[in-house]
């Protein structure tokens, strides 16, 4: 029909800039949150992220975030709410709004314990939605006193806010005092497999919705941010963004650098902001992916630091100078006794890490025996050698 049809066909393309979703991970550990009540407590701090989300909702109104807790036993989304009963929420979509496709997209993890209930929608972008006959419900006094509270506020800002507040309340009613006895961490390594799973599923999702876009079953460099071809242009740009206040978290070595791996095959910066404590591997993330590290020297100005360091995206840090870390630590943990270590003893097989030799010389991985030469044998002595003497002929000195 084309060669028939003497018009010009061209596809319809937007200059617009591609949406980008913000994965943010708030480190929520009581221990070290106690530490910091005097100089930024949790309210606080999550008041200052809040303004920091609406920002970057307000930058494009396709613009998503999603807000992961890395707790002390489990790791858990906080927003957006999931429930096993509505899929929707799942997909990322605001409460009270349908799947794009409508096809059934529900995330479980089963690994993962769900101790909490997912609120209640209060609110919905497009009002009450309409009943199987096609008529809407009535306006009452019930289903519009959380709507009509306060007309100056903008509705997805709201959305967030009640639903964040409602998931940290729960998430912290649900912590006991038993189940922080003996866990000083947090889980950070579950959080990042949360975010980079929920990153994947929203660009597939994107790009199947869009006529530009590749079908779920295509190239994983779809998923990513950049491609082999400049002019490429993401379905969406994605980030994650980590809010750390815990300590060191060498027992999770090996979860940890599997993520920032599958961050960097994904072209997906890792940045963190290092509100207390130092952490080797979260330094590591934010250099092999090309991200910001910020270390809080005044937690008192964290909106500051989030607005001026973490809010550009990728395409506006292309523009800008991003602030960069001056030294990393590249240390390692030991995959025996999960210590970071100076020098240890490298596996030649799976390359497994170990502060001292393993009993046995064999590698607690993948069971190579290990060939340790002469380690731990005292050197040899070799006593010097006393060079002769040479015995000068008399008169052989020269006389000034």
């Amino acid at each position: 029909m084309n060669a028939v049809d003497g018009s010009e066909h061209y596809e319809k393309t937007s200059d617009e800039p591609p949406p980008s979703l913000l994965t943010i991970i708030l480190d929520t550990n009581p221990h070290a949150w106690a530490l910091l009540a005097n100089t930024l407590p949790l309210s606080k701090a999550i008041a200052n992220l809040l303004v920091f989300i609406n920002a970057h909702l307000a930058f494009n109104h396709a613009n998503k975030v999603a807000v992961i807790a890395s707790h002390t036993q489990r790791a858990e989304f906080l927003y957006p709410p999931l429930t096993g009963a509505s899929p929707n929420t799942a997909n990322g979509n605001a409460p009270g709004e349908d799947a794009e496709d409508g096809s059934d997209t529900e995330m479980a993890d089963n690994d993962i314990p769900h101790t909490r209930t997912a609120p209640q929608p209060k609110l919905a972008l497009n009002g009450p939605k309409a009943h199987q006959n096609g008529t809407y419900p009535a306006l009452t006094r019930s289903n519009t006193t959380h709507i009509t509270d306060d007309a100056n506020k903008y509705r997805p800002f709201r959305l967030v806010e009640e639903a964040l507040f409602s998931a940290i309340s729960d998430l912290i009613s649900t912590t006991t005092p038993s189940s922080l006895v003996g866990n000083p961490t947090t889980s950070v390594a579950g959080a990042l497999t949360l975010a980079l799973t929920y990153i994947n599923k929203q660009s597939l999702l994107l790009s199947t919705s869009s006529t530009t876009g590749t079908a779920s079953g295509g190239p994983i460099s779809s998923v990513g941010n950049d491609s082999l071809d400049p002019s490429h242009q993401p379905a969406l740009q994605s980030r994650i963004l980590i809010l750390s206040v815990s300590g060191d978290l060498a027992h999770q070595y090996i979860p940890i650098m599997n993520c920032i791996f599958a961050a960097q095959r994904l072209t997906i910066p890792i940045d963190i902001c290092k509100i207390s404590g130092d952490t080797v591997f979260l330094q590591q993330a934010s250099d092999a992916t090309r991200g910001t590290y910020i270390k809080l020297e005044h937690p008192q100005g964290l909106l500051q630091y989030l607005m001026m360091g973490f809010l550009p995206d990728q395409t506006s840090r292309k523009s800008l100078i991003s602030p960069t870390q001056v030294g990393v630590d590249f240390r390692a943990a030991c995959f025996c006794h999960r210590k970071v270590v100076d020098i240890g003893f490298v596996c030649s097989i799976c390359l497994s890490i170990f502060c001292s030799p393993p009993e046995g010389a064999t590698c607690l991985t993948c069971g190579t025996h290990l060939r340790l030469g002469d380690y731990g044998g005292k050197p040899a002595v070799v006593p010097k050698k006393k060079k002769k003497r040479k015995n000068k002929p008399n008169g052989d000195e020269r006389h000034k």
